[in-house]
């Protein structure tokens, strides 16, 4: 008896022990210091973080800097440089570089070239370097004791794309970057080479068998995919060499979708076999890939082989292509009679606004179109038929009657109340080149149409529409402050654990993912609502570049839909690799309810779209993706 007492109380004891434990922390914002540090990024409230710059405690130090790399306030470049100066904590010193070089200016590249020549950490030195080739004006950071240490080497690779994408650097660039590509140096390293030479080195002839080399031996397939892609720059026998026989040996289909894109830039003649046999690819994305390139190269004299290639073909994607490559060669009626059957006859609303697309090449296709646009119910048709219209300006045959006839379909398309569609459609009318001042004089219907719009909701319609106003009579356009509008709600975020995981089952198959909220929090917290609230379920992937992204949220399903509210964009250390998931956006802090997922890596990315997630499982998924595909829904974990 007195032992099940005993027992009895110890039980006791211990739950009342556990009753007055400390809450688990499920993420870092359940300290009030650091959400509220989180606040002030998002609100853009710079004054405000002042304070935690100089806090005692180096992890709100940390999260302060790491604030400005989101606001990008070029007045507070003076207190990061100081913090920087002084710094002792390296974790810290680390992530004032990234904010520094996050928000370019004279001062932040005198302010990280003098702590480049102070840094003896090499973590934070490689930091440094790459922030210096953000905010550079001229790259020149060359000195032999970064060759020799791996992470100061990695940094020095990273510096050199930076700046290449900013068209800062030259041949001495093109020197470094063909010796980081030696597999003596590690992965992130030599990817960071290969993507300076894909995006940016121009004139590397004397590096081509470098380029080459990686191309065709390195261990990674992402180091040979971005390098493969680079030969497109250098025209010569050898490297078109080496894009045919990388087509014909590589396993890898991201390295042969890059592949057939870099023959774009060589002749047809030499080109022309080996494009044709991509189309038959085993992996749908090179066939789609090749039939893009196909659609730029046609020309009189090969328009009857793309127009007979179009009947061997029944992936619709790349049977458009193949009809818009030979009617904008030939302008052939007989082409574009075939082109509305084929449309006619389909019900996939992506196969007939690609259909539509490639009528923008012909001319007397004008009644249909403007019918169609008129006629459609679904939005992905409307503003294919409006891009059409739109294009047809810059026909050769397009004369001041279509001119007319062009402003009173505007008169109409503003009548529909259709932002998106309306925006389309008065771009080219802000093309000076075009002369439309000339010609429309009352644009008191653009004025309206205008007034029926509001931010953020129409914020991609109003930019163009306020471009043509300008244009139209004779002022400036205007400067479009998307305002900030929706606060975190920082209960919901409080309640979200650090590694989330939400599963997004599509129509091939689920992917799951992990949500990186201590590093997004009103991204993943967004994105979390709408999953519960099922507002993705039943939409559409409406964006698939094959090698690239695929992308979906959008509520139209022609990715100008959005909600009337707009989040901030959230930048991190986090790279974009194979599987990343992102923010789609129109521009800093109007991001909404449209995300994408990487194909492969895409630093051009970084730190310039908001990184919210990570694939954990079924990026084979990813790589199945059609257009059109459907997301059923989300299911959070």
């Amino acid at each position: 008896m007195t032992t099940r007492v005993f027992n009895l109380l110890a039980l006791i004891s211990v739950l009342f022990s556990c009753t007055n434990e400390a809450p688990v922390q499920v993420n870092k914002f359940s300290d009030a210091a650091i959400q509220k540090i989180s606040e002030f990024k998002d609100r853009r409230q710079s004054d405000s973080l002042y304070r935690f710059l100089i806090h005692p405690d180096p992890l709100y130090r940390k999260d302060a800097a790491l604030a400005f790399a989101s606001v990008q306030d070029s007045l507070a470049i003076h207190h990061l440089g100081k913090l920087l100066i002084q710094e002792k904590d390296t974790m810290v010193r680390s992530y004032v570089a990234f904010a520094i070089g996050q928000t370019p200016s004279r001062d932040s590249e005198r302010i990280l070239l003098a702590a480049i020549i102070k840094e003896r950490n090499a973590t934070v030195l490689s930091e440094l370097m790459e922030a210096y080739g953000r905010a550079t004006t001229h790259w020149q950071l060359i000195n032999p004791a970064f060759f020799h240490d791996t992470v100061k080497a990695e940094g020095l690779a990273w510096s050199i794309y930076r700046a290449g994408l900013n068209g800062k650097t030259d041949s001495t660039a093109n020197r470094v970057a063909s010796d980081l590509l030696s597999q003596e140096y590690n992965f992130r390293t030599r990817l960071g080479a290969a993507h300076y030479f894909s995006r940016s080195a121009k004139d590397f002839q004397r590096q081509l068998p470098a380029v080459i080399n990686s191309a065709t031996k390195d261990p990674a397939p992402e180091v040979r995919m971005a390098a493969t892609y680079s030969l497109r720059k250098i025209k010569t026998a050898e490297s078109l060499e080496s894009l045919k026989n990388i087509l014909d040996s590589e396993k890898d289909p991201g390295i042969r979708v890059n592949a057939v894109r870099a023959l774009q830039n060589f002749d047809f003649a030499e080109t022309r076999s080996t494009l044709v046999k991509a189309l038959r690819d085993k992996h749908r994305n090179v066939g789609i890939a090749a039939s893009e390139v196909l659609k730029t190269l046609g020309t009189e004299e090969n328009w009857v082989e793309l127009a007979n290639l179009t009947t061997t073909h029944e992936h619709w994607r790349i049977r458009s292509n193949l009809y818009e490559g030979a009617l904008k060669a030939s302008r052939a009626q007989t082409i574009a009679d075939e082109i509305t059957v084929l449309y006619n006859d389909s019900a996939n609303p992506y196969e007939k606004a690609a259909l539509l697309a490639a009528l923008q090449h012909n001319l007397p296709s004008l009644d249909f179109i403007e019918q169609e646009f008129i006629k459609a119910r679904n939005p992905v048709i409307r503003t294919a038929a409006a891009s059409t219209l739109a294009n047809y300006n810059y026909d050769a045959g397009f004369t001041p009657t279509h001119k007319d006839r062009f402003i009173a379909l505007v008169k109409q398309a503003v009548s529909l109340g259709d932002p998106p569609a309306i925006a389309t459609l008065v771009t080219p009318i802000a093309d000076p080149k075009l002369k439309y001042n000339e010609v429309l004089k009352d644009v008191t219907f653009l004025k309206s149409a205008l007034k029926e719009m509001s931010l953020p909701q129409d914020f991609e319609a109003i930019e163009p529409l306020e471009k043509a106003l300008a244009y139209l009579e004779g002022t400036e356009p205007g400067s479009i402050e998307n305002v900030y509008n929706h606060p975190i709600d920082w209960d919901h975020v409080k309640t979200i654990p650090r590694d989330q995981v939400v599963v997004i089952k599509t129509s091939r198959g689920h992917i799951k993912v992990r949500l990186f909220v201590e590093e997004a929090p009103g991204s993943v917290s967004n994105f979390l609502k709408l999953a519960r609230n099922n507002y993705f379920d039943k939409k559409l992937f409406h964006r698939v570049v094959p090698n690239f992204v695929i992308q979906g949220g959008c509520k139209r399903g022609d990715g100008s839909g959005s909600e009337n509210y707009s989040i901030r964009s959230e930048f991190s250390h986090r790279r974009y690799l194979t599987g990343s998931v992102g923010m789609a956006s129109s521009g800093k802090d109007t991001e909404g309810t449209q995300w994408f997922i990487t194909h492969s890596p895409t630093p051009h990315l970084d730190g310039r779209y908001t990184l919210f997630g990570e694939v954990i499982d079924g990026m084979e998924v990813v790589n199945l993706i059609e257009l059109g595909d459907v997301i059923n829904s989300i299911q959070v974990k």
